[in-house]
Parts: structure tokens; C-alpha cells; sequence
């Protein structure tokens, strides 16, 4: 094997590589005696059918398998000789020309082809010591589960029906049909929707003028959209909803005691409030570990620079700015409803895929060197949640990923990554914060890449 570098800038090399006719004909030679005693050929008795009429029926195939294994084994070789870590498989570009294949086939020529390599690059680690994070901690106060209770409450206050118009405070059910300028929108209209008045859930404006409306009757709502509206097409803008009011109910007695708690399911009112407390404390070491998270992401971001390979980027944008086309489309929207332009939201979005390779990589080489492995039973696991959230599924969840290695591999990923993530903080200098709720969960003035 003759093997001749041809490039050798940045993470990419590339070689030449030159396999002799004779040592793939000996190869291909040594596979046919092999075939001798295990194939069956009528007129002929096993093991004594002649190797000239075996190549004669097998002989291009058996080249053709002898040369793919030839070229994996001289990339191999190439990659261990040169100390080499991949990012990617190699990229082999064999003989096009029909005689030049013809020629190597039948052992007449050397087969001489190119082959591509993208390097992973070296990563020296930093201190993780040195790390220094402050963890957002919130201590769930009695009020805040009198809160929630309160509002698990009012989801289940009784009503009753009622004659006569409806006022504050009364469950409305009605059927209305909203448009801009005469024009129904999208998402302007309902069949049956009930609506507390005064309980805030709609536009401003709407629920107000619901009152004084009897069942049978019809009205017409005038408001305007907030200027800050989820949808920039409805944002400020002045609608009219035609509304039919099918039926009234008035608000029954709501008391937070024990029966109520057995009406949830639980033993008593301490009960419930247990386990508000244990869901709302859920919620908060959940916001918890994903801003100490972004901080430790962004200590590592800040603290390793290297070149990372350009193919691993590329697929990386590709996945993302596809995603972003796609929420655009579904959402209606343009780029210059988020306020830029699609060159700068290219340039944006490349750097947030450049980000997530790199620490990627990071993250890998650390646990390669920590020795961090997901296990099969954590995987298993994680299958078996999977398929909790899909009742009725189980089995089908369950059997698509046991046979498809690419959805497996999309939950070992996580797995790994919050091991490292856990092995991270243990050496990190981490000190809590107390806040507020409300600063716990205040987004970033960035989005988290």
C-alpha cells in the first residue's frame, strides 16, 4: 500500500492511496478457495467444484467485497499510523471511469483512490476548580401553596345555572367568530367555550362586554389586540367578535377544606397542600439546574477555544436553521417580524451552532477522560418513561426503540450530558442564591443557544 498525503490544513487531511493489483488479486484468490467448500453447484460434488469456475460465476463480486474491505482496512491504518481521531467517517472517492473500474475488478490494474478525513482537534481541558457559579435557589413559602391551592380551587368551583343576564364573576358558555376589517382571522373562532367573567383569561375587553347577555342572545364585541399579542398579525389590531351566549351559571360557595381535598384524591387538606408543595419545589429545582446549567455551558464556552470540525457545524446549522424556516411557515412570520434579516439571523444562528459542537466536544473529551458512561439499564429506563407518555402506546414506544439505534442513541445523548453536567458541579465552586420566585424564572435577556 502506498499512501501520499495531499492535504493537511486546519482538521481536514487528505491522501492519495494506491492498493497493488497483485496483494487484491491474492486477497480475492484466497476468498474463492474459501467459497470452494461452501458453495453448492449442481454437476458438482461440495468442496470439489474448480476455483477457475467459481471466479468465472463469483469472481467480480468477490473483488468488489475484497476492494471495500481493502479500503477499510487502509483507512484504518492510515488513521492509527497518523494518530488520528475522527469526526466523521471518511469520505472515499474511488475510480468513476468505466474501463478504469473494469481494470481493477478483473485484477489488472492498482486500485488508486482518494479519501477525505475530518480531525477532531485536541482540546486541552481548563481547571474546572476555577469555575465559579452562583445557583439560583427559591424557598416555596406558605403563601405560595395557599396560592396554588387558591387557584386549584377556582378550576373547580361549582357553578349553577342561572336566569336572567350574566355578571361579574359568572361562567358564560358561548359560541363567537372573530375578523379584522370584516375578514374572519385564523384562531378567531370557538364552539362552546365558557368564560368566567372577570377571571382575566381573554383579551382585555372582551369578558366585560359579555355582561348583561342571557342565554339565546347575540352580541357584538369590539376590542383591540394587545401591541404586544403572541401574533404579530393580530398585534394592535381591532377585531369584532360575533358572539351567541348558549347558557349562564353563577358561581357556587368554594371552601378549601378537607372535603375539597378528597375531591382532588387526597386525605386531607395538609395532604393537597403536601403535595403542592413537593410539585411547586419539582418546578423550582427544575428552573434551578437549567440556569446553573447555562452558567456552567457558558463557563466552559468562555474557557475553551479551538477549531471545530466544519462538516460537524454545518450539519449542526443545517438541523437548526431548518427548524427556524419551519416555525416561521408555521407561525406566519418573517424575519423581519423578529426584527432582523435573514443574513443576520444566518450569522446568529451559525455562531449558536458553532457553540454547540464545540461544547459538545467538550463535553465528550471530558467524559472520555472521567471515564462517564450512560449504562444500558439508564438507557432501558429512559425508554420506559418515554413510553409513559404515550398511554395506550407502550408497546409500540417501546419496540421503536429497541429497533431503531438512531432514536436510542437520541436518549443516551442527554443521559451522558447531564452526567458530565453532575461531575462538572462537583468541582466547581457552586454557591447558592436565595431569590424570589419571580427572578428565578425571569428569562435570560439572551436565549439560551
Amino acid at each position: 500500500m502506498q499512501v501520499t498525503e495531499t492535504q493537511a490544513e486546519g482538521l481536514k487531511r487528505a491522501y492519495t492511496v494506491v492498493l497493488p493489483a497483485a496483494e487484491l488479486d491474492a486477497k480475492a484468490k484466497d476468498r474463492l478457495i474459501e467459497l470452494k467448500d461452501k458453495v453448492k453447484i449442481n454437476g458438482f460434488r461440495p468442496g470439489k467444484v474448480p476455483v477457475a469456475h467459481i471466479k468465472a460465476l463469483y469472481g467480480k463480486s468477490v473483488m468488489a467485497e475484497v476492494i471495500d474491505q481493502a479500503v477499510t482496512e487502509a483507512n484504518g491504518k492510515i488513521v492509527e499510523d497518523n494518530g488520528l481521531r475522527l469526526a466523521l467517517p471518511p469520505k472515499v472517492e474511488l475510480p468513476q471511469s468505466e474501463d478504469e473500474v473494469k481494470s481493477v475488478i478483473e485484477g489488472l490494474t492498482d486500485l488508486t483512490y482518494t479519501v477525505e478525513l475530518e480531525v477532531l482537534p485536541k482540546i486541552e481541558l481548563g481547571n474546572f476548580k476555577d469555575i465559579a457559579i452562583e445557583k439560583p435557589v427559591a424557598i416555596v413559602t406558605d403563601a405560595e401553596v395557599d396560592e396554588t391551592v387558591t387557584r386549584l380551587a377556582e378550576g373547580n368551583r361549582p357553578y349553577t345555572p342561572k336566569d336572567g343576564a350574566a355578571a361579574s364573576g359568572d361562567r358564560i358558555t358561548v359560541d363567537f367568530v372573530g375578523s379584522i376589517d370584516g375578514v374572519p382571522f385564523d384562531g378567531g373562532a370557538g364552539e362552546a367555550v365558557p368564560v368566567v367573567i372577570g377571571s382575566n383569561s381573554f383579551i382585555p375587553g372582551f369578558e366585560e362586554q359579555l355582561i348583561g347577555l342571557s342565554a339565546g342572545e347575540e352580541r357584538t364585541v369590539n376590542v383591540t389586540f394587545p401591541v404586544n399579542y403572541l401574533s404579530d398579525t393580530l398585534a394592535g389590531k381591532d377585531a369584532s367578535f360575533a358572539v351567541k351566549a348558549s347558557a349562564v351559571e353563577a358561581p357556587g360557595e368554594m371552601a378549601i377544606d378537607d372535603a375539597f381535598a378528597t375531591s382532588l384524591g387526597q386525605e386531607s387538606l395538609e395532604k393537597l397542600k403536601e403535595q403542592v408543595r413537593e410539585r411547586i419545589v419539582k418546578e423550582h429545582d427544575g428552573a434551578t439546574r437549567q440556569k446553573v446549567k447555562r452558567a456552567l455551558l457558558d463557563a466552559l464556552d468562555a474557557t475553551h477555544k479551538f477549531d471545530v470540525p466544519p462538516t460537524l457545524v454545518s450539519q449542526e446549522f443545517d438541523g437548526v436553521w431548518g427548524q427556524v424556516q419551519q416555525d416561521l411557515a408555521q407561525q406566519k412570520r418573517t424575519f423581519a417580524d423578529e426584527g432582523t434579516t435573514e443574513e443576520d439571523a444566518r450569522v446568529e444562528y451559525q455562531r449558536i451552532a458553532e457553540r454547540r459542537v464545540r461544547l459538545g466536544l467538550v463535553l465528550a473529551e471530558i467524559g472520555e477522560r472521567n471515564n462517564i458512561q450512560v449504562t444500558d439499564d439508564e438507557v432501558t429506563r429512559a425508554v420506559v418513561e418515554r413510553a409513559r407518555q404515550f398511554p395506550g402506546q407502550e408497546q409500540q414506544v417501546w419496540d421503536y426503540y429497541r429497533r431503531t439505534p438512531q432514536a436510542m442513541a437520541s436518549l443516551r445523548a442527554p443521559l451522558f450530558e447531564e452526567k458530565v453536567v453532575d461531575f462538572l458541579l462537583e468541582l466547581a465552586n457552586v454557591t447558592e442564591k436565595p431569590v424570589s420566585r419571580e427572578e428565578l424564572y425571569k428569562e435570560d435577556e439572551e436565549k439560551a443557544a
